[in-house]
């Protein structure tokens, strides 16, 4: 499995209409086909620029997945996001490749 991370610092002044936009956003990334499933998350550190920090992370089953949605789908959906909110936010993708997941066990005593 891989995980396609973008992290978004969004300033203040848009932050209510990006956050409408970006919940549109991931059901169009996830109606690629290229995700199983995607998870949006605050992030708790406060940046000195200011702003809100989201990361949004899409998980693929395969890096052929992944380089598909690259080749397909990412330029057209990075760049409505990029044309409406340009000088209003800050963005940076992360790849991570999933090399085991831990549980807890559950103890009967």
């Amino acid at each position: 499995m891989y995980i396609y991370n973008v992290t978004v610092n969004i300033e203040e002044s848009v932050h209510d209409e990006w956050l409408n936009w970006i919940e549109d956003h991931i059901p169009d990334v996830l109606a690629t086909g290229k995700f199983i499933s995607a998870k949006m998350t605050e992030v708790l550190v406060e940046e000195e620029m200011g702003g809100v920090t989201y990361s949004i992370q899409y998980t693929a089953k395969t890096r052929e997945d992944l380089d598909n949605y690259y080749k397909y789908d990412a330029p057209k959906l990075q760049s409505d996001g990029m044309k409406r909110f340009a000088d209003k936010m800050v963005a940076f993708r992360t790849e991570l490749k999933v090399i085991n997941e831990f549980y807890p066990t559950i103890s009967n005593n």
